[in-house]
């Protein structure tokens, strides 16, 4: 029987809109950033979306202390972005208690509760009625 040796990582769940990022966090001397198993560069090909995910790490001047995996799934770009952000924030609060002040100060552990509205039944979208003709 084999014994796999388990590293140490600590995780956080970030959601926006329909997007649900799971991050895990790691230290160690390689820096790396994988979402869904891609660079965060490459994934995140937006420089915006791309600075938005790694904003709490900059936020405590850690930027090249861990190794990062995360799993997006769901809405578009920006959604998976802030997603990945919150989700980040609360893994480096799990990490570390002192940067809670910090992120909480910036807003990135608050989740955005914002979400689409739904259609209603006789009318085009959520609040666009049909075109009223008088005559």
């Amino acid at each position: 029987m084999s014994v796999r040796k388990t590293r140490k990582y600590f995780e956080g769940v970030g959601r926006r809109k329909t997007a649900v990022a799971r991050v895990r966090l790691e230290e160690s001397e390689k820096h790396l950033f994988l979402v869904n198993g891609k660079e965060a560069a490459v994934f995140f090909r937006e420089e915006e979306f791309l600075s938005l995910a790694q904003s709490p790490l900059r936020a405590i001047g850690k930027d090249n202390q861990f190794a990062i995996s995360v799993k997006v799934v769901g809405g578009g770009k920006r959604g998976q972005a802030e997603a990945t952000k919150m989700g980040l924030a609360r893994a480096l609060v799990k990490f570390n208690g002192d940067f809670h002040r910090i992120l909480r100060d910036l807003d990135y552990l608050r989740r955005d509760p914002r979400q689409k509205e739904r259609k209603k039944p006789g009318l085009k979208k959520a609040r666009r009625a049909p075109q009223f003709a008088k005559r």
